[in-house]
């Protein structure tokens, strides 16, 4: 598709640096640039839509593939933000077939106005989840976070931390594969912090919540662990109305930890004003009582909790919870018949 590339200086004009520098040290980025008359829309085509823009299903003339094309409206940020977001997906997606593929920007000859291309990756999450009549068995639930914590340890070895996992942002393809999108909040890592509040309250990490300027890929980590408790049980497992009731949320399931466990949680403003009752009521986590062993063997217990740790020093990384026993185990799972999530690849086929 590409017509012209469009070349990215680690500090281009109008943008922020930690949003183009995609890969510190090296040359610059290029991104193939397209034009928009090489598409047809589909009929029923728009994929989904909001205050940032609409992302429209189509197909490219040349070769027929199926392609979703992301449209950013007023309040999403104009041209400079699908430069950066079509550069940072660039980055994540390559080598990493968890995350959806980009296949460059492309400008309307008769408006100038700039889209990302990608390629069109199924459902989402969310919308497959819907359709579940019941609970997912653990050997599904093993295998889609398999695919999920691949994907992010492929995504934070790019230095590219996502910052809105979350069952909206992830992709159910054809072929049974779970890939991320969306990384319209994302950031690189060779940013210095402070990195501000970013993502979706159900699915942002306590360190997020509480003004942590200089949190790290950990937070990804955090919401992978939200979405696999929401695999297991149907719904999000914290669901807070603003900052304040959600933290409250997470620690009344997970306990306060004492300044010992995590010192810095006991210098912030939310534990400071945190009513004395609460402290003691909440001492102890009740996450098992939420997913017994019915529902979650004490292997795959031993990943969500360590997913769920509050304390990101404490927290297991993408790549440390791959290594546990639980996914040793990895037979090809029995799928329901809506098969709303998808079973693990061959591990040969990722070679």
């Amino acid at each position: 598709m590409a017509a012209a590339c469009v070349e990215a200086a680690p500090a281009a004009a109008g943008v922020a640096r930690h949003h183009t520098t995609v890969q510190p040290g090296r040359k610059r980025m290029r991104v193939a640039m397209g034009t928009t008359e090489d598409y047809d829309y589909e009929d029923a085509c728009r994929l989904g839509e909001g205050a940032f823009g609409a992302v429209i299903r189509a197909r490219h003339r040349a070769t027929g593939r199926a392609v979703a094309m992301k449209y950013l409206g007023e309040d999403g940020g104009g041209q400079a933000e699908l430069l950066r977001e079509s550069l940072l997906l660039e980055a994540a997606s390559a080598g990493n077939p968890f995350v959806v593929a980009s296949r460059g920007l492309a400008r309307d000859p008769a408006t100038a106005d700039l889209c990302l291309v990608m390629d069109c990756g199924g459902a989402t999450l969310r919308d497959a989840l819907r359709c579940q009549p019941g609970p997912l068995p653990e050997s599904t639930v093993r295998a889609a976070m398999w695919q999920l914590l691949e994907g992010a340890k492929r995504m934070h070895a790019a230095h590219i931390i996502h910052r809105d996992i979350k069952p909206h942002n992830i992709l159910l393809g054809d072929d049974r594969v779970l890939r991320f999108c969306d990384l319209g909040l994302a950031v690189h890592m060779s940013e210095p912090p402070p990195y501000g509040q970013a993502g979706t309250l159900w699915y942002m990490a306590p360190e997020v919540l509480l003004g942590k300027p200089d949190y790290d890929a950990l937070v990804d980590v955090w919401s992978l662990g939200c979405v696999m408790a929401q695999l297991l049980g149907g719904e999000a497992p914290f669901r807070g109305e603003d900052e304040d009731d959600q933290l409250s949320a997470i620690f009344g399931v997970l306990g306060y930890l004492d300044d010992a466990a995590w010192p810095w949680f006991w210098s912030t403003r939310f534990a400071a004003e945190m009513p004395e009752m609460n402290k003691k009521r909440c001492k102890t986590s009740v996450l098992r009582c939420k997913y017994p062993e019915t529902k979650l063997s004490e292997e795959g217990f031993e990943v969500l909790s360590g997913l769920l740790t509050c304390n990101p020093d404490k927290r297991l990384t993408a790549a440390a919870a791959l290594k546990h026993p639980w996914f040793s185990r990895m037979d090809e799972p029995e799928l329901p018949k809506k098969e709303v999530v998808a079973p693990l690849p061959k591990r040969q086929r990722l070679q």
